[in-house]
């Protein structure tokens, strides 16, 4: 582990670092068959980013039966979702490169943390801090507390948490963004996935 004074960059994990969406469509049919609910299962996993209970209220449940649909879907994910997500290409690749310049490795995501860290896990992948069920400005105060200087990820609460904590808002194209979204919706750089980064990080930072 590195010292607190050194640098940090962070990453968001779904859709960033990770591809669960096989894993979340089950995991929301399950959910579904449970409650007897309809929630669109594919465009859940087509737009990861937002914690589960934020995407659950656009739907205009009440907040007991969002709770039990929550509690439940964190119950399942282990067996549902884990096994089947693979890393994006470059992930590994890019976590490997900000140690490499004796910076700290941030993970910082709206999924709820225990099941982020069994990705982790199962992923082989160690980093400095991982902090969950932060969206939006809200992972601005972790990356403002960590003093990273870069954030990546590929939603536009990604971009927002980056530029309440003043670091550079790095935009990557493997979520439900374009790379012209992403530089409309304010991205200092975009990159078309993450086996950019490691050559961006050699030459930029």
């Amino acid at each position: 582990m590195e010292e607190r004074s050194a640098p940090a960059i962070g990453f968001d994990l779904d859709l960033t670092l990770i591809d669960a969406r096989p894993g979340m469509v089950r995991a929301m049919g399950a959910v579904n068959a449970e409650f007897g609910t309809q929630v669109d299962a594919q465009h859940f996993a087509a737009n990861l980013g937002p914690p589960l209970d934020h995407v659950l209220r656009g739907y205009g449940f009440d907040e007991p039966l969002i709770e039990r649909m929550v509690a439940h879907f964190r119950a399942i994910y282990p067996t549902v979702v884990i096994g089947d997500t693979v890393a994006l290409p470059g992930a590994e690749e890019s976590l490997d490169a900000v140690r490499d310049r004796g910076a700290r490795s941030l993970v910082i995501t709206g999924k709820y943390e225990p099941n982020a860290a069994l990705h982790l896990k199962a992923l082989g992948w160690e980093v400095d801090r991982l902090a969950g069920e932060v969206f939006a400005e809200a992972k601005g105060d972790v990356l403002r507390a960590e003093g990273a200087t870069i954030y990546v990820g590929d939603h536009h609460g990604d971009i927002a948490g980056a530029k309440a904590a003043g670091a550079l808002a790095v935009g990557v194209a493997t979520g439900p963004y374009t790379a012209g979204q992403l530089r409309e919706l304010g991205a200092d750089v975009v990159l078309g996935e993450l086996t950019e980064f490691p050559a961006w990080l050699a030459e930029n930072a």
